[in-house]
């Protein structure tokens, strides 16, 4: 996917946040080496708003879970890079979106121990536990968006 020419999916996550979004950074993902660099700019965006080391640790997990699920299940994508601010807090979303196949059963693809992939099936539901905000958009044929945030406590 060709992040500067691709017609993205259609999502109304991709306004999630909006009058709270400060700065937005967009990431492509096609490869491993994408996910080691959305790793460091994650890290770097968490460390700069003064997330604790464990929040920190959490947020990057949950972002290289999701980085490597878009690429494999999504055929690759982008990932959408906020920092937030309410006013009262800071904070960190994340927004993956592919133009892949869908999840076909999003109720089975949240349940622990489920794979499509051979792992341990904690891939979607381990990263919803790590955030402070998850949200899921998907339809077959056409992609799947996924946002969280993690904010500053």
């Amino acid at each position: 996917m060709n992040a500067a020419t691709a017609v993205e999916f259609d999502t109304e996550l991709l306004e999630l946040n909006a009058r709270l979004r400060v700065d937005r950074v967009t990431l492509p993902l096609r490869g491993d080496e994408d996910v080691v660099g959305l790793r460091k700019q994650v890290r770097e965006r968490a460390v700069a708003i003064g997330l604790s080391l464990v929040d920190q640790t959490k947020l990057v997990t949950a972002a290289s879970e999701l980085g490597r699920n878009t690429i494999k299940y999504g055929g690759g994508g982008a990932c959408h890079l906020d920092k937030l601010d309410d006013g009262f807090r800071k904070g960190v979303g994340l927004l993956f979106v592919d133009n892949g196949p869908g999840i076909p059963d999003l109720d089975l693809a949240l349940r622990d121990g489920y794979t499509t992939g051979g792992g341990l099936g904690l891939g979607l539901s381990g990263s919803k536990r790590l955030v402070d905000e998850f949200e899921i958009d998907t339809r077959a044929g056409e992609g799947t968006a996924v946002a969280v945030v993690k904010w500053k406590r």
